[in-house]
């Protein structure tokens, strides 16, 4: 009978139960739709990461990716979610079962999961936060600036026994080594206030165009230097 390794940590734990088949779960819902600040504010959580983020430790970060914690349930589906000390298989794309975040595959559940509200009805202050901790999620975020749900423009909350508990400002994920904060700034033509990653001193996680504008700066300001010492 094939087994499944109960979790990450405890690699020499075995479940004596089979391992479930994926092959008749939907992993793809064309009914749910987002507006195209929201579907920014997405990217600029997990493209910045694969692209920047000086850590060590393998990680997965998604963007409205179903999220499986058992078989026989319906997945929930996080707008954004952080898992650490996981990877995919280099054949990862011809599988279904790594397609969408099985629990039981990646052998834990993610340790951030972020709903960017998009109005009163998401359930992201009540189902959505009830689902999130039963599931066992260590850190939840709600980012709201219209303040349709709450009175903040983001809520962080840590699980704490069966519930979540608020974090206090400033938000640093010390076991993860990251953090979070907002930020006023222009991210693809729209200014606005967004939601970003930062590292261990506080700053932004750049994305790859903040990256190469940077470098581009560096270069223009060493041939300024330049042409003054030779002129």
């Amino acid at each position: 009978m094939p087994k499944v390794i109960a979790a990450a940590t405890e690699p020499d734990l075995e479940w004596d139960i089979p391992i479930p088949d994926v092959s008749g779960l939907i992993i793809q819902d064309e009914g749910t739709m987002r507006d195209i600040k929201h579907e920014k504010q997405m990217r600029l959580l997990t493209e910045p990461l694969y692209g920047s983020w000086q850590v060590e430790r393998p990680f997965l970060a998604m963007a409205n990716v179903g999220l499986f914690h058992e078989p026989k349930q319906t997945p929930v589906v996080p707008d954004v979610m952080l898992s650490l000390d996981v990877s995919l298989p280099p054949d990862w794309t011809e599988h279904k079962k790594h397609l969408s975040y099985f629990i039981w595959e990646r052998g834990k559940g993610p340790d951030v999961v972020i709903e960017i509200v998009s109005d009163k009805r998401g359930g992201e202050r009540s189902t959505k936060m009830d689902h999130y901790a039963a599931i066992r999620i260590p850190f939840y975020v709600v980012f709201d600036t219209e303040h349709q749900i709450q009175a903040d423009d983001i809520a962080v909350f840590v699980l704490v026994g069966d519930g979540y508990e608020p974090l206090p400002a400033p938000i640093f994920f010390k076991k993860l080594g990251i953090g979070l904060k907002l930020w006023h700034g222009t991210f693809e033509g729209v200014l606005t206030t967004w939601l970003r990653w930062t590292d261990q001193h506080d700053k932004v996680i750049p994305t790859g165009a903040e990256r190469a504008n940077a470098a581009e700066a560096r270069v223009a300001e060493l041939e300024a230097k330049l042409k003054a010492l030779q002129g």
